[in-house]
């Protein structure tokens, strides 16, 4: 496909694709079980190896992906899977001595060390016994030349919960106690051997066979930063072209979220967001005592997917969206029951490939049922004006206080400090992805430019405020 590079940002992306493409081609056709098998071969059908040491492995590789992009471990309760014989390549990691240490008389590191894991050659030159390193960095902190470095695995940096471990093997493991499935470790595993799974064949099934029901799809407000080699208006057609009964922004939802949200900030006086299913996951499994501030409402994607389910009969809803912790979500209790299937973007511009729908050369349709304020859900802050605005229109009687939170990083950092009652804010706004949903693990793009595509969508919306969209659910 000569546009795969201005299509997606890494070639690990691109391969991931091939394979739902490939995957998704054959279940529209009718002939994915009786072809499965040879999937690996239709996308490397030479003998040569183009990644990997040979092409046998790699192509037992892209059957562990064809698995994936059929739904993956059933029994497995977290959206995020590690391919473990794709993942081997990258060194153990852990502190090391580099070429910068010079031998000195001084000893620092062997002195701070509790354990005994510092030992030194003949030149004076240190070496650590992995077996007895504990892995606390105080050599690390003590060297004056900074000759031990502290060399992670791209999935462990990424991740900042620290749900991911080694196996016997070297393998990265994930702890799901831990996993909050924002997807960070995906995007960054220069391996693509951590990915997530699809319900692409779902949502075929849905599309092939309506059996009377109207498909809709509730696209994240983050599309308008995707998909950049085409018009906005040609990727709302191409989900017609799909089959897709209807198109709805989950901006609506978002629209109807800021209306609730702002009301219980005021009754309630601190509030975080639930929004981001990533974030809500952390304070649950991090900060327990600051479960009951978590907004009750649902997320825009659920509150929309709930409307469109309670105002009409035989409907089915599928998201498109960044965020493969929405995938987690829709399995949720009070969520289950509205969202029938998630699909990323990455996903998506499989099901137009599969489809051979080249979405450049079709007409635009319009997405105009959004407010500006619920647009900008996409973007880290959105949700935070969007709140004091609703609160503006509603004349309620409240000055907020916001902390924007952009990644989990930052997210942990309010928490902290509001746990401690040290944080200057009454209302938290959690995002665990950088940049907010446009830097989301599914996205096809990421980078500074999606913020500004996401305002200029804002400033597109039809409905100039939030009461205004609410509203118009009522016409």
């Amino acid at each position: 496909m000569p546009t795969k590079l201005r299509k997606f940002d890494t070639k690990v992306q691109h391969l991931k694709y091939k394979v739902l493409r490939q995957v998704a081609a054959e279940a529209w056709a009718g002939t994915l079980y009786d072809n499965v098998l040879d999937i690996p071969k239709k996308i490397i059908p030479g003998k040569q190896p183009t990644m990997r040491c040979c092409v046998y492995k790699e192509r037992a590789i892209l059957g562990e992906r064809v698995k994936m992009a059929m739904g993956g471990n059933r029994e497995n309760p977290n959206v995020i899977e590690v391919i473990d014989i794709a993942c081997d390549e990258c060194p153990m990691g852990g502190y090391e001595v580099t070429n910068a240490c010079r031998g000195c008389l001084a000893h620092r590191c062997e002195d701070v060390c509790r354990f005994g894991a510092l030992s030194f050659d003949e030149n004076h030159v240190a070496h650590i016994d992995k077996t007895k390193c504990r892995e606390c960095g105080a050599c690390s902190k003590v060297c004056p030349y900074s000759a031990i470095r502290n060399f992670r695995r791209p999935c462990e940096s990424a991740c900042k919960v620290g749900a991911i471990s080694h196996g016997g093997d070297g393998e990265a493991s994930i702890d799901n106690g831990k996993c909050i499935s924002c997807g960070a470790c995906v995007y960054a595993c220069p391996f693509g051997a951590i990915t997530d799974k699809s319900y692409i064949l779902d949502v075929i099934s849905m599309l092939k066979d309506k059996g009377g029901n109207e498909v809709y799809a509730v696209v994240a407000p983050a599309i308008s930063s995707q998909f950049t080699y085409a018009k906005l208006g040609q990727v709302i057609s191409g989900l017609r072209e799909l089959g897709f009964d209807s198109v709805v922004e989950a901006a609506l939802g978002a629209d109807m979220v800021a209306a609730a949200e702002s009301k219980e900030l005021v009754e309630k006086g601190f509030l975080t967001s639930s929004c981001c299913p990533a974030f809500v996951s952390y304070i649950e499994k991090n900060y327990p005592e600051l479960k009951p501030f978590i907004s009750h409402n649902l997320s825009p994607m659920a509150t929309i997917s709930k409307y469109i389910k309670e105002h009409g009969e035989n409907r089915k809803v599928v998201f498109i969206g960044p965020c493969t912790a929405k995938k987690g979500e829709m399995k949720k209790t009070g969520v289950s029951g509205y969202v029938d299937a998630v699909l990323t973007f990455e996903e998506l511009q499989a099901l137009f490939d599969s489809r051979e729908i080249e979405i450049t050369a079709l007409p635009e349709s319009e997405l105009d049922n959004a407010s500006y304020f619920g647009r900008i859900f996409a973007r880290c802050g959105g949700l935070s004006e969007a709140v004091a605005e609703a609160i503006r229109e509603q004349s309620l009687d409240f000055d907020v206080k916001s902390c924007s939170c952009d990644g989990i990083e930052q997210c942990k950092t309010a928490l902290l400090l509001k746990s401690r009652g040290k944080l200057d804010a009454n209302f938290i706004e959690g995002m665990a992805c950088i940049g907010g949903c446009v830097g989301g693990a599914g996205c096809l793009t990421h980078g500074e430019k999606n913020k500004i595509l996401a305002d200029k969508f804002g400033e597109k919306a039809n409905d100039r405020t939030i009461m205004d969209a609410v509203s118009s659910l009522d016409e």
